[in-house]
């Protein structure tokens, strides 16, 4: 008798045991699957020319950001100034308008400067689910070869930058460079 009573005692306290770990998760640190993996495939309206079809191959030839907003996320709007600030120092930025109206997201670039080089548009969310996007706004690092090297769910931060984005990022630009210096010496040798 005391069995049958403490059997479900024991599977409720294991049960709420792991909701509660599962509580105390930061989503924004989920490890994502695609850092280290090639940029998902993607074939989308350039946002301010609908006549234009960007793919991932126009994110890819240099190390760059690609962040995912939307006008709606108040958290995006607060992230911009920082996206600014990089793209006038010299850092690529591109981007997913993510479920977001075409004629909403023109007027808000039209009232601010955009950071963005290239701008896809997926109002369905489509190229977002194969990013693996949880949430607005999130932030990928691609290498030169369009391997996704670092992923933030959540805005960017300056201290971030400071400490995980940009070292990584002069970290993988040196790395570029040397495979051109290397590739540029193979060359030579071989005319």
């Amino acid at each position: 008798m005391k069995l049958k009573l403490l059997l479900p005692l024991v599977a409720v306290m294991s049960l709420l045991g792991l909701l509660l770990v599962g509580l105390g998760l930061n989503s924004r640190d989920l490890p994502s699957p695609l850092v280290g993996q090639p940029a998902p495939a993607f074939a989308l309206e350039a946002l301010e020319d609908p006549e234009r079809i960007l793919t991932e191959q126009d994110f890819i030839g240099e190390v760059a950001l690609v962040n995912v907003w939307a006008t709606w996320c108040s958290t995006c709007r607060q992230e911009k100034p920082l996206l600014m600030e990089l793209a006038r120092g010299g850092v690529t930025i591109h981007a997913f308008n993510y479920r977001d109206e075409r004629d909403a997201a023109l007027r808000y670039l039209e009232m601010t400067d955009s950071p963005y080089r290239a701008i896809a548009y997926d109002p369905a969310g489509d190229a977002g689910i194969d990013w693996g996007v949880y949430a607005t706004p999130e932030t990928y690092l691609l290498d030169a070869e369009g391997i996704i090297r670092y992923k933030r769910i959540g805005p960017l931060t300056r201290q971030l930058l400071l400490d995980e984005v940009l070292p990584l990022m002069e970290k993988l630009k040196a790395e570029q460079a040397s495979a051109q210096d290397a590739r540029a010496r193979a060359a030579g040798r071989a005319s």
